[in-house]
């Protein structure tokens, strides 16, 4: 018996996960400043607890197998299949007013709860749980 097996698809569909134009230009300027290589900026899940998940951003040292990667304009959005679950139908923006600039998640998946936010830089190494802003 000859049992088909589903190729995983690495590649991020709009279904999935967006960014947008401005998000996007930021994730690339991030990938160009980093002191050590990139393959990519990597979007994580994190908690759970009294505030419901929440989303950040580091750097991407590796690509795993198991990753899914949205290619833009001078960069790449790299999300583990299982984060990719939680992020489904999500978007990511930029937004820049005054001192307050940070990338936004919109439309999280409410039925973990989550903040949308994401906070400022953390090592550019990609350890611990900051973001990129």
């Amino acid at each position: 018996m000859n049992a088909a097996v589903a190729e995983f698809n690495t590649n991020i569909i709009d279904d999935e996960f967006k960014v947008s134009a401005t998000a996007g230009e930021q994730i690339a300027s991030l990938m160009t400043a980093a002191e050590d290589p990139v393959e990519g900026i990597r979007v994580f899940v994190s908690g759970g607890g009294c505030g419901g998940m929440t989303y950040g951003m580091t750097y991407a040292d590796t690509i795993h197998p198991h990753d899914k990667v949205l290619e833009g304009d001078g960069y790449k959005v790299v999300v583990d299949a299982v984060a990719l679950a939680y992020l489904k139908g999500a978007d990511v923006d930029y937004t820049n007013d005054g001192l307050n600039a940070s990338f936004v998640f919109n439309n999280v998946f409410k039925a973990v709860g989550g903040s949308g936010g994401c906070g400022g830089c953390g090592s550019a190494s990609g350890g611990g749980g900051g973001g990129c802003g």
